[in-house]
């Protein structure tokens, strides 16, 4: 019988200022993905949302690479496909689209082939795939995680976040690819700024674990990566800070940038508006969502499911 199913995989957010390539939040914002087998119809995708023109539509889309390493591991190749997808994350922003996509995909594969979905195996696949652990966790568990090492000696820890948490992202209106904003990071860091970020990290996780949020603000101060990128960013240092002027928790480049990352406690308080001032000053047209945390992580729903039949 063809097979045919539905993927859910939520954006994410990683280090959260001070927690580099450790710390990972998943965010509302989603990648749907519908996988049918056509047999003997060969592949055919098909694309909306953000992003739509610019993702490819052949074997070199993204989600179909990570399918087809799950194909190729496996042994199997399908004679047909039809994969519809809509996408509400923006690309190449610092909001794990591409972790997303890959999981995405890993999951798909891994469902036609008839394959164990294994969270552990999954979860170092896709760091294999994606090479950013810190957005792999969060889309797959959701929540706040906590991820250490890679390959086999990957480590992570999901924890549920405050309940009233909410982010608010500003997103400009260009993009910044990480492997550009990996490339302006120094190779060594001070012993100092080590201790600091540190501390920092700790600070954090034990805040959002112990539902702190006054802690916030000065647990997310980076000195490790955001300084070093703020050149790529024109008007970061001032986004953050009309942020916390309007009431922000906290606030920082999300993952590589340029989108930033604000937290508040409930409803926005007005540091999205606050946040679009400060980059309309600099020239830079953008736009806020305030998103819920999502903490359900990717989810899956079989067709013939009902809605609240998906499965984690």
């Amino acid at each position: 019988m063809a097979k045919q199913f539905r993927i859910r995989a939520p954006a994410s957010s990683a280090n959260l200022g001070p927690g580099f390539d450790c710390l990972g939040l998943g965010l509302s914002l989603y990648q749907r993905l519908e996988v049918c087998e056509r047999p003997e119809r060969g592949l055919e995708i098909r694309f909306s949302g953000e992003g739509a023109g610019r993702v490819p539509l052949d074997e070199s889309n993204r989600i179909y690479q990570a399918m087809e390493r799950i194909f190729k591991a496996a042994g199997f190749r399908p004679s047909g496909l039809l994969l519809e997808s809509h996408n509400e994350i923006p690309l190449a922003c610092g909001l794990g689209s591409s972790a997303a996509a890959t999981m995405s995909g890993l999951v798909a594969g891994m469902l036609l082939c008839g394959r164990e979905l294994d969270e552990g195996s999954l979860l170092k696949l896709g760091n294999e795939e994606e090479g950013h652990a810190d957005n792999v966790a969060p889309c797959m568990l959701g929540g706040f995680t906590v991820i250490s090492g890679a390959g086999e000696e990957m480590e992570y820890l999901r924890l549920d976040p405050p309940s009233r948490l909410r982010a608010v992202v500003a997103v400009p209106d260009f993009s910044l690819p990480t492997r550009q904003a990996r490339e302006v990071l120094p190779r060594n860091v001070t012993f100092q700024d080590a201790v600091a970020n540190q501390g920092r990290v700790a600070l954090l996780t034990a805040a959002l674990a112990r539902n702190r949020l006054e802690l916030l603000r000065s647990a997310m101060v980076d000195c490790l990566h955001q300084p070093y990128r703020s050149g790529l960013v024109p008007g970061l240092e001032e986004v953050c800070r009309a942020a916390l002027g309007a009431g922000a928790l906290g606030a920082a480049l999300s993952g590589a940038g340029p989108a930033v990352l604000a937290f508040v406690d409930g409803e926005d308080c007005g540091a999205g508006a606050a946040m679009e001032e400060a980059w309309s000053r600099k020239g830079i047209k953008s736009r806020s969502l305030i998103l819920p945390l999502d903490r359900s992580g990717l989810e899956v729903e079989f067709a013939g499911e009902k809605d609240g039949d998906e499965t984690n």
